[in-house]
């Protein structure tokens, strides 16, 4: 026993530097393992947002007043809302929104300024275009928060505020954490980088094996002693290790692009993200292993990668919202559990006690995954 160990290990570093040697021999394998997840990720970072700026808005104001010219003010003050014109009347707002010329339409009726005066309700409308719903939501959101920057000042010009009257009914005051400029890169930016990271890895070693069977030097490998697990261990190692500097360069991109924060354990995050790259290595060298052909690996790494990590993570769209099938073939996807770790640490400052869940998952996809692999592998040719 003291003798057959070294010489596996010594077995295992061969391979390992055999695989490492033609990874720095062929530019593709780096391009593809380290300049590809640094593209896509500014490419969704910068291309995906779900933040709404700038609407365009166009005003059909029927009282002509100051203080309807200064209600519209507070809606364009914040450069939520961009105004692009004005209306006539109301009955032309279907037709401008039809014409992709505004998404918002604020229409002030004839005695709003009288209303104010008098004390009483002063209503006015704001039609939206929800042909996109999630455009129309947020516009809808924003204009609740202006309409309120308007009550405050109607209130507090009347004296409503500085006790010349009764008060307002009720203050609300609100604080978002994590992210309290709501924007949404913090919130993709974790997403991208397990999605990134699962396709690239699955897409590295899915081709690993296959290639070895295409070109024959699997034979001339049979020849030799080494052991299946240490063919698989071998072939991980140098992938792992270029996931690792993977994993560096994407945190450090969007830290440095994004603005994204750390506030977790480090330690953890490494734990989660070797564990992750892993499973997901080990997933991609199956493939190889079953298919031995290089163009059906990539074929199927892209489809048992791609799909899952970005429709049934929680990468783009929630899991809760999802029919209750999704949901449960969900747990088999290990983008979901990385997701959820790359959050709690880097956005909320989770540990260890909330996230031991999720990291026993990863590990245990890892050890499936290589396990299987290991087993599926078989010292002959046909």
């Amino acid at each position: 026993m003291s003798r057959r160990l070294p010489d596996s290990l010594v077995r295992v570093g061969a391979l390992a530097a055999k695989e490492a040697l033609h990874i720095r021999r062929d530019p593709r394998t780096l391009y593809l393992g380290l300049f590809l997840p640094l593209i896509m990720l500014l490419l969704f970072g910068f291309g995906v947002s779900f933040d709404i700026d700038h609407i365009p808005l166009a005003v059909a104001d029927q009282d002509r007043t100051a203080e309807s010219r200064a209600l519209l003010q507070d809606f364009v003050a914040a450069h939520e809302f961009e105004l692009k014109g004005a209306l006539p009347d109301p009955d032309r707002a279907t037709r401008i929104m039809a014409a992709h010329r505004a998404t918002a339409v604020l229409v002030i009726p004839p005695g709003y300024a009288e209303a104010l005066a008098r004390g009483d309700t002063a209503t006015v409308a704001l039609l939206l275009d929800a042909s996109d719903p999630h455009s129309a939501q947020q516009s809808l959101a924003r204009a609740d928060v202006m309409a309120q920057v308007a009550t405050a000042r109607v209130a507090a010009a009347s004296g409503l505020l500085a006790g010349g009257g009764d008060g307002l009914p009720l203050s609300a005051r609100t604080w978002t954490r994590f992210n309290p400029a709501g924007r949404s890169a913090l919130y993709l930016v974790p997403g991208v980088t397990a999605y990134v990271l699962a396709l690239v890895a699955v897409l590295l070693t899915s081709l690993a094996v296959a290639r070895e069977w295409e070109r024959g030097s699997m034979e001339q490998l049979f020849a030799t002693p080494v052991g299946r697990l240490e063919i698989v261990v071998g072939k991980l190692l140098p992938y792992l290790a270029m996931g690792v500097v993977q994993v560096l360069l994407v945190m450090t991109a969007g830290a440095w692009v994004f603005g994204l924060p750390f506030r977790g354990s480090l330690w953890l995050l490494s734990l989660a993200s070797v564990l992750f790259m892993l499973g997901m290595l080990g997933q991609g060298l199956l493939i190889s292993v079953i298919a031995r052909n290089q163009m059906v690996a990539t074929q199927a790494s892209m489809l048992s990668a791609m799909l899952p990590s970005m429709l049934l993570s929680g990468f783009m769209f929630p899991i809760e919202n999802m029919p209750g099938i999704l949901q449960f073939i969900s747990h088999i996807v290990p983008a979901r559990y990385y997701i959820a770790i790359l959050r709690g640490v880097l956005l909320k400052g989770n540990g260890l006690a909330e996230l031991h869940t999720e990291l026993l998952l990863l590990g245990i996809f890892a050890v499936v995954m290589v396990a299987v692999s290991t087993a599926r592998f078989k010292r002959k040719l046909a």
